[in-house]
C-alpha cells in the first residue's frame, strides 16, 4: 500500500524541482523530504531519485510514479470536497495569497467576517505576486489567491482553475502638488515622458505592465526609484522625486504634497479570486469567495 503523505512529497518534488523547493512548499525540513523519499523508494523497490550535480532529479520510475501521484492527490482533493459539501460545514484550513494592496484593502474585512461567521475555519494568508500566486494555486501550495491583471495586459490563468471577478480597481497618476499637471482634471500617460518614474520592482507583474504600457505609447520610461510598497512610492512623490501610478485599492492615507489625477484613457486593474476547480464544492472555499466578494463590494461602496 502506497503511503499518501509520501506520494504528496514525491508530487511536491516533481512540481518544485528540488528538495529545498519541496520542503518549502510542504512547510517541512529538507531532511524530512529526504526521509520520506527514502521510505517511498523502499516501498516501491525502485530508485526514484538520482543525483544531478548538487541537486537531484526524478528517475524514469520517479516520473512515472509522480504522474500517478498527481492524479491520486487530485482525486483525494475531490473526495475531500465532496465530503465537505455533503456535510455542509465550513471547517478545516484555507491557505490564501494576494498581492499587497489586496491584502491591505480586502483581507482585513473578509477575514474578520469569516472569523465571526465560521469560527471553526482556520485561514492562513500571505502576500504573493499574481503570477506566482496562480502557479501556487495550480500546484496546490495555495487553496485560493486574489490576483490582478490590467485591461491592456492580461494574466495567463491555466486550465483547471476557477475564478470570479471581485472588482475593477481604477488607478491614478500621483505627482507632487507643484507638478505642472497637478491641477488637471485628467491626464494621459505620455504627458509624463520627461518625468522620472517611481516604479514597482523589476520582474513584478505591475512593473512589466508599466513598461509595456508606456512603450506602447512611444515613451521610454525613466525609472529613477524602485519601491515595493505604494506608501513608500507616495512618500517619494511627496518629496518631489517623480511620478507613479497609484491604484485606489488599499491606498489609505495620501501624504501632504501629493496630487492624484485620473488617467484619461480609463485604465483598470481587474481584481479576481482563483482556486482549483476540483475544490469548487468545498464549503470553505465558497465561504471565502463570498467574504471576498462582500469585502470588494464594501470597497466599491466606499469609493462611490
Amino acid at each position: 500500500m502506497l503511503n499518501l503523505e509520501r506520494l504528496r512529497t514525491l508530487d511536491a518534488l516533481a512540481r518544485h524541482g528540488s528538495v529545498s523547493g519541496a520542503a518549502d512548499g510542504l512547510h517541512v525540513t529538507t531532511s524530512a523530504v529526504s526521509q520520506q523519499m527514502a521510505k517511498l523508494e523502499r516501498e516501491v523497490g525502485q530508485q526514484l531519485l538520482a543525483k544531478n550535480g548538487r541537486g537531484v532529479r526524478l528517475t524514469d520510475a520517479g516520473r512515472l510514479l509522480a504522474d500517478h501521484a498527481a492524479r491520486i492527490l487530485s482525486q483525494v482533493e475531490l473526495a475531500q470536497s465532496d465530503i465537505e459539501a455533503q456535510r455542509g460545514e465550513v471547517v478545516g484550513e484555507v491557505r490564501m495569497g494576494a498581492f499587497p494592496t489586496a491584502v491591505r484593502g480586502l483581507f482585513p474585512g473578509a477575514l474578520s467576517a469569516l472569523r465571526k461567521a465560521h469560527p471553526d475555519l482556520r485561514v492562513r494568508s500571505r502576500e504573493v505576486e499574481p503570477d506566482r500566486a496562480v502557479r501556487e494555486v495550480f500546484r496546490g501550495d495555495l487553496d485560493l489567491a486574489v490576483v490582478l491583471d490590467w485591461s491592456n495586459k492580461r494574466l495567463p490563468v491555466p486550465g483547471g482553475l476557477a475564478q470570479v471577478q471581485l472588482l475593477d480597481d481604477i488607478p491614478d497618476v500621483a505627482m507632487h502638488t507643484d507638478h505642472p499637471l497637478a491641477g488637471r482634471a485628467e491626464v494621459d500617460l505620455e504627458e509624463f515622458a520627461d518625468d522620472d518614474w517611481v516604479s514597482w520592482p523589476e520582474g513584478e507583474f505591475c512593473y512589466e505592465w508599466l513598461m509595456f504600457t508606456l512603450r506602447s505609447k512611444g515613451v521610454e520610461p525613466k525609472i529613477a526609484h524602485i519601491a515595493e510598497e505604494h506608501h513608500t512610492q507616495l512618500a517619494l512623490i511627496a518629496a518631489g522625486l517623480g511620478v507613479c501610478v497609484a491604484p485606489r485599492l488599499g491606498r489609505g492615507h495620501v501624504p501632504q504634497g501629493v496630487a492624484l489625477v485620473p488617467v484619461r484613457q480609463r485604465m483598470r486593474r481587474h481584481v479576481y479570486a482563483v482556486w482549483r476547480a476540483d475544490a469548487d464544492r468545498r464549503p470553505s472555499i465558497r465561504a471565502v469567495v463570498e467574504a471576498l466578494r462582500e469585502a470588494a463590494s464594501e470597497v466599491e461602496r466606499s469609493a462611490a
